[in-house]
């Protein structure tokens, strides 16, 4: 035990923003009121690092305010009382409750918190018990898988041309940098009706129409989960990677069309063996632009997830480590890392080195020099060649 504790201990690189917070991103813009149940001032941590739309849109994000007392003893009758008062105040479109390590260990019942709330006030409600130990991908991916199984299944028709969702778009992963834009302007020229976008640049009644798409485009692993939801209830096909370059986002765009057509998932990333560049992050995303730099550079590169994943996602040479030990031993044979700045620490000295940040890794510090790679992935391909 003492040895799997010190493995999972970050002694030098930064961590990833967390689960809760990951919830918070993934609700922000849809007019609801999002409470993390914790000590008062996190919701500062949140709001200063990890959301760039604070500035500029306006999102009803609280914290409870938990105390010492609370905590030991219980009174989950106040957090219900002043959330009820809050939301007679300012009538949010639903209300979401999100857990912290504090609540986790007391054993706070979320889902039996948010019934309560609902039914007392007759509106939607959702319990989220996210623990603060895993990263943004686990809240962002229950987030939206739990607003996939309640957005409504009755009155939807099929648009007559092809329509898609974009499932998994956070700034978290694409900063707000324009990259939302991109994509969707990627899909309108490849001849589909974007109906929303899960969920940055939709309101909420964009999203309730989600079941009447032909097929979902799901551009991180957080939005996995709603896509098989969405799957499930409407029988909606998904297709996985980001659009990048011009070979990759013509094998996405392709790929979309068949699984409109035929109604079978695709994940077109391409493999090509070998490979000492390396692409640490997100797997989606990293996976996605690999096939990129492989289809127009012939240059093999290899993906690390450093987040949730699942497997069936992984291309057969990348790995999944989660570890700051275990990524060191993987990187020593690197000669060239494609990361965010603050995993440069650990990277062999030797390695030649291109920035790649996110929002969720290093937060605003290197917000101005994230890349939009589905407008401008010739710039970056350039620098890696």
């Amino acid at each position: 035990m003492r040895l799997l504790r010190m493995k999972q201990t970050s002694r030098i690189i930064s961590t990833y923003s967390a689960d809760t917070f990951g919830v918070c991103s993934a609700l922000f813009e849809l007019g609801g009121m999002t409470v993390m149940h914790d000590a008062s001032g996190c919701n500062s941590t949140y709001t200063t690092h990890d959301e760039p739309r604070w500035y500029d849109m306006d999102s009803m994000v609280y914290i409870s305010g938990l105390s010492e007392m609370e905590a030991v003893l219980g009174d989950d009758e106040k957090l219900i009382g002043d959330i009820i008062a809050a939301a007679r105040e300012l009538h949010p479109r639903f209300i979401a409750v999100a857990g912290t390590p504090i609540p986790t260990m007391t054993g706070f019942d979320f889902a039996a918190v948010a019934e309560v709330i609902q039914r007392r006030t007759g509106i939607p409600a959702f319990g989220f018990p996210t623990t603060g130990m895993n990263t943004y991908v686990t809240g962002v991916s229950m987030a939206l898988d739990a607003l996939a199984r309640r957005i409504p299944a009755e009155g939807l028709s099929k648009p007559p041309c092809p329509s898609v969702n974009i499932l998994g778009l956070t700034p978290l992963d694409f900063s707000v940098n324009g990259s939302d834009a991109s994509i969707a302007r990627f899909l309108e020229n490849a001849g589909f009706q974007v109906l929303s976008r899960w969920a940055m640049g939709s309101s909420l009644e964009e999203m309730t129409q989600a079941g009447a798409a032909h097929v979902n485009l799901v551009v991180s692993t957080a939005g996995l989960a709603a896509a098989k939801t969405l799957k499930a209830r409407f029988g909606t096909p998904y297709v996985v990677g980001v659009p990048m370059g011009t070979a990759f986002a013509g094998l996405l765009a392709d790929a979309l069309h068949t699984a409109a057509s035929t109604g079978e998932d695709q994940i077109p990333h391409s493999c090509l063996p070998g490979g000492d560049t390396v692409i640490l992050g997100e797997g989606v995303y990293g996976c996605s632009l690999a096939s990129a730099l492989e289809a127009e550079t012939g240059i093999p590169v290899r993906v690390i997830c450093t987040t949730e994943w699942e497997a069936s996602l992984l291309r057969q040479k990348d790995l999944h480590l989660n570890w700051e030990t275990e990524l060191e031993e993987a990187l020593k044979t690197a000669k060239t890392v494609i990361a965010d700045p603050l995993f440069r620490p650990i990277c062999p000295k030797e390695a030649r080195w291109i920035d790649l940040p996110t929002e969720a890794f290093s937060g605003r510090i290197y917000r101005s020099r994230i890349p939009d790679l589905t407008a401008n992935f010739e710039a970056f391909k350039k620098e890696v060649m």
